[in-house]
């Protein structure tokens, strides 16, 4: 073989895509589609699990194509998913009984509803490190067993099989030899018990899920068998599995206890690496899997933010600001800083900390002196500060991750500004390292598989294929800092509703 290949599948929400990876991380070919939504009803969101696969088929074969490789010279794959998304299908046919159910449906809000006011949600986080919430794959599993002719039976005969995305492609790749997810994966269902490591028998009575539908769960380096000789001419090992956010920390290369990172798209998902320890949040953060690499797990806190990239687009499409994002960016640089405008931006509520549905979004601090420029630049700063909550909530759940220097690495659409970027860093008060090298989830799950395929030693090794980064330091005056944190606390106060 020439120097090892190591191909990614990253099948996310709204597109299917492959990247073909040297070991160095160097990216040499990319392939994909868009993946179809379907809305059956206000706030019911499916795929298809049959497109998803043919699609990821499609794609990896692609890479390797436009990449002008042999086959031969790939080492191994690695999958990275959208998390929470899940789909069941029957054993003998693999004909899934229904469209996969997508994390962002909130068909199963009433289930989640029932289980908080009877009190249940501490006991749940206290297995699970979740809250209630139809997000997670548990209860959406529990509405379909519910709600599709005749599943409940055939799911307790045995005669079906359950599993969010990473399982359903790998079983499909495999001809159905491997039956299989990973640690990351597992611990988003809302029926993983995080720190005794497997399905827990109590959350799959609370949400009535027979557990024996559910995949073997293995290390995110693990053996996930090997695909068809079919698909790709010949055999390619399965050998690293990660959710995305848990898959870009490790393309960030946050392997060790403190290191964290921010992928800013609509919204941003903002995780730090606490080592084997699994804090019990304060803020009602999410405590996950981070990774497990020979049978040792590690942990990381998560926090969601509702809306960041998605602030920007307002400013386009609801202020006819011009120019997209750049064109905003050029406005709120021009912004004065003295003005204090503050925008909250809760157009669909706040999520981590505050976790308020019903807020709304406001401007504070408007002047006969206050124009777009400063509308724009709160934009961009409510993003900062939003991230300042996530860091405040994390650095009060975990104080040992916060030893020493701390760093923020950050990807995803509003990390390609530089501006940004170091108004980031001066909000925040923590230095920022951004990515020259976007597609960090796609990487992280390559890294993985590289491990499991030996291309590299460990996961210390592996992370040293990391990108190469561009460091802002903080360079606003702490007085300063302070005050505009202050006015934004001021801000969230005001339009939240607990």
């Amino acid at each position: 073989m020439a120097d090892p290949l190591i191909l990614a599948l990253d099948q996310g929400t709204t597109s299917t895509r492959a990247i073909l990876f040297a070991a160095d991380g160097t990216a040499l070919a990319e392939a994909g589609s868009p993946l179809e939504q379907h809305y059956p009803q206000d706030g019911w969101v499916e795929h298809d699990a049959e497109e998803i696969y043919a699609e990821s088929v499609k794609a990896l074969r692609a890479a390797v194509d436009k990449a002008g490789r042999s086959i031969a010279d790939v080492a191994a794959i690695g999958i990275t998913n959208q998390r929470e998304t899940v789909v069941v299908w029957e054993k003998a046919t693999g004909k899934p009984i229904h469209k996969a159910i997508v994390w962002q449906d909130r068909r199963s809000e009433p289930l989640c509803a029932r289980l908080r006011n009877a009190g249940r949600e501490k006991r749940v986080t206290e297995i699970t490190g979740l809250l209630l919430d139809p997000y997670f794959s548990g209860t959406k599993l529990a509405w379909l067993l519910d709600n599709v002719a005749g599943a409940r039976k055939a799911a307790e005969a045995g005669e079906l099989l359950a599993g969010t995305i990473d399982t359903w492609v790998i079983w499909k790749l495999t001809g159905g030899k491997v039956f299989a997810t990973d640690a990351t994966n597992a611990s988003r269902t809302l029926l993983y018990d995080i720190r005794a490591r497997g399905w827990s028998a109590e959350m799959g009575e609370m949400l009535e899920v027979p557990l024996g539908i559910l995949p073997d769960v293995r290390d995110c380096t693990g053996d996930y068998g090997e695909t068809e000789s079919s698909l790709f001419g010949r055999p390619i090992p399965i050998r690293g599995v990660a959710g995305d956010q848990q898959a870009a920390l490790m393309g960030q290369g946050c392997i060790r206890p403190g290191e964290m990172k921010a992928t800013y798209g609509t919204g941003c998902f903002m995780l730090i690496n606490t080592g084997e320890a699994a804090p019990v949040s304060g803020a009602r953060l999410l405590t996950t899997v981070a990774a497990q690499v020979e049978g040792r797990t590690t942990y990381a806190l998560e926090g969601a933010i509702f809306i960041a990239g998605a602030a920007i687009q307002w400013l386009g499409e609801g202020l006819k600001i011009p120019g997209g994002p750049q064109g905003a960016e050029k406005l709120a640089a021009e912004a004065n800083d003295e003005l204090g405008v503050v925008l909250a931006p809760a157009f669909t509520g706040l999520g981590a900390p505050w976790w308020d549905a019903n807020a709304r979004g406001a401007i504070f601090g408007l002047t006969r002196d206050a124009g777009l420029p400063e509308i724009a630049r709160a934009a961009f700063d409510a993003c900062a500060l939003q991230t300042r909550d996530l860091i405040e909530a994390m650095r009060a759940d975990a104080p040992q991750a916060f030893k020493g220097e701390v760093e923020l690495r950050i990807d995803g659409g509003m990390s390609r500004s530089a501006w940004f970027s170091q108004r980031l860093a001066d909000l925040t008060g923590v230095g920022v390292c951004r990515a020259t090298y976007q597609e960090t989830t796609a990487l992280g799950a390559a890294l993985f598989a590289g491990v499991g395929a030996g291309v590299y030693r460990d996961v210390a090794e592996a992370a040293g294929a990391r990108p190469k980064t561009e460091t802002y330091q903080p360079a606003m005056a702490s007085e300063s800092r302070e005050r505009a944190y202050a006015r934004w606390l001021d801000a969230v106060n005001r339009v939240r509703t607990n």
